[in-house]
């Protein structure tokens, strides 16, 4: 395979991340819990007057926000201040950090194989990894920690032929710390394990590592000793205690499984490319002693098994893995490239499998849910998987470039369609929810609901806080000057005789306060 000039395969990869990124980006609603958390607090930003100090103690429904620092919340609040409030503007600042992790995987990957095909198809896989797109594309703040500590990475790589890049390292350590907060003690560690590993001790006697961290992590200290003051140890107790190290020792908000979780989630929704997995992992061990193999195996074993041992779990937690396993199954790919064939039947097997299950998902979609773009997505997806076995079956290598463009249009027709957020149709649609309380209720009004637990997103968009409580609260509300939003059976069992009706949306009803 001849390979373009660097930099054109640079600028393709641009271009192509930031299509599957941006494409369709504000089609959907805001998703609860990360997406409705993250718009909230970025619009009171965006709200404060000038010259407050918002931007500095972000607050969430008017109380302090002490979950994570404030750098992404920023920069949605200035995307909100150039064009408007709405969901493309609140995710675009996390998508084009994301999308930018595409290139940067690569340019990490050319110096770690010191070849471009590897690193091409390692960049390849990223790009096409339905979770990295998915999660991304949403305003959370993972993917874009992703990019910061591939940034790390590459600053790492080039320091061993220019020191003056070691600067980089510290200032990306302290963009991780302002994004994520202390999951940067765990990739911190995993880069310095790298580092011991890859024999480039001599980059801990440059001073250019030691001023870039100081000068790189004075805002992010700047900012935990800001809110010290400001708040006192209520803001550690909730901040590093609470919504950090007590994640690893015990479930929080009830986020629990087994020890296998995260290998669970690989399998689902890591197809097809974890079949290539076993075989980036073998030559990753075989070649433990090149810069590329130890990273890989050290990436995967350290950040996996912490956070498997955690006894909170959430899906999103697997992200920063997934450039490591992209990288093994590059490695993997440009193997099996270089070598002009590959002899797997039980390869050819799992790909019919996937082409028979695009074509079941074709028919279900025709009769289920009749939404042209994910009809030919699943048609897509039943040539393009059934060329793939058919290739492989005549040990033709071409199947990995039918492969890549096989994911990536499949990838392109889903963020196309109004299903790549699958969640929100896990519970009732928020939107007409929260028009019909801004119909009726001033900003900031506090409702009162029988719905079993909070909705950010719902108070996103009502403006609102909407709180849920028990039947038994209800019925004390029940003469009280307070908005309720109940469903039908919960008004069947509250007293609600002086309390006129609003109106009704999906299946909610707002009940007025009373008028004694």
């Amino acid at each position: 395979m001849r390979l373009l000039p660097e930099k054109y395969w640079l600028l393709g990869l641009v271009v192509g991340s930031l299509i599957l990124w941006l494409i369709f980006l504000g089609n959907s609603p805001l998703r609860d819990w990360d997406e409705g958390t993250v718009a909230q607090v970025a619009r009171e930003i965006w709200r404060a007057p000038i010259g407050s100090m918002h931007w500095l103690y972000p607050t969430l429904g008017g109380e302090p926000y002490h979950n994570k620092p404030p750098l992404i919340h920023l920069l949605i609040a200035w995307t909100y201040s150039v064009g408007g409030v709405s969901e493309w503007t609140t995710r675009l600042p996390g998508a084009v950090l994301t999308a930018l992790g595409v290139p940067l995987l690569y340019l990490v990957g050319r110096l770690l194989f010191n070849q471009s095909l590897p690193a091409l198809f390692a960049a390849l896989v990223y790009l096409t990894l339905l979770p990295v797109v998915r999660h991304g594309r949403l305003a959370m703040l993972d993917g874009a920690m992703i990019t910061f500590f591939l940034l790390l990475l590459f600053c790492l790589l080039k320091a061993r032929q220019n020191q003056k890049y070691a600067l980089g390292v510290g200032f990306c350590l302290g963009l991780i710390t302002l994004t994520k907060g202390m999951i940067v003690l765990l990739l911190g560690a995993i880069a310095c394990l790298f580092l011991l590993a890859n024999r480039q001790l001599i980059l801990l006697k440059t001073p250019y590592l030691w001023i870039g961290i100081f000068l790189g992590n004075a805002p992010a200290a700047t900012w935990y000793i800001a809110q010290w003051q400001h708040y006192g140890n209520d803001f550690f107790q909730v901040n590093l205690q609470a919504q950090t190290f007590e994640r690893l020792v015990q479930p929080v908000e009830g986020n629990s499984g087994p020890p296998w979780y995260y290998l669970i989630e690989l399998i689902k929704y890591s197809f097809p490319w974890i079949l290539f997995l076993p075989g980036g992992f073998y030559l990753a061990g075989k070649k433990r002693h090149a810069g590329w193999g130890c990273l890989i195996l050290i990436g995967t074993i350290v950040y996996l098994g912490t956070i498997s041992l955690m006894r909170t779990k959430l899906p999103w937690y697997i992200m920063p893995v997934y450039p490591f396993l992209a990288l093994a199954i590059g490695a993997s790919l440009s193997e099996v490239w270089q070598q002009g064939y590959l002899k797997n039947r039980i390869l050819v097997i799992f790909f019919c499998v996937i082409a028979i299950a695009g074509l079941g998902s074709c028919v279900y979609f025709f009769v289920t849910n009749p939404e042209p773009v994910l009809i030919v997505m699943s048609s897509v997806l039943v040539v393009s998987m059934g060329i793939v076995a058919w290739l492989i079956l005549q040990c033709d290598r071409r199947f990995i470039l039918v492969l890549f463009s096989g994911m990536y249009l499949v990838l392109a027709l889903l963020m196309s369609s109004q299903s790549w957020i699958w969640e929100l149709n896990e519970n009732f649609a928020v939107k007409p929810v929260a028009t019909l309380i801004r119909t009726h209720t001033p900003p900031g009004t506090k409702i009162y609901t029988s719905f079993a637990y909070a909705r950010p997103s719902l108070d996103f968009y009502c403006d609102c806080q909407v709180i849920p409580v028990t039947v038994p609260v209800l019925q004390q509300m029940g003469t009280s000057k307070n908005y309720l939003l109940l469903d039908h059976a919960t008004i069947q069992q509250v007293n609600l005789l002086d309390h006129p009706a609003l109106g009704t949306a999906e299946g909610f009803t707002l009940i007025s306060p009373s008028a004694s």
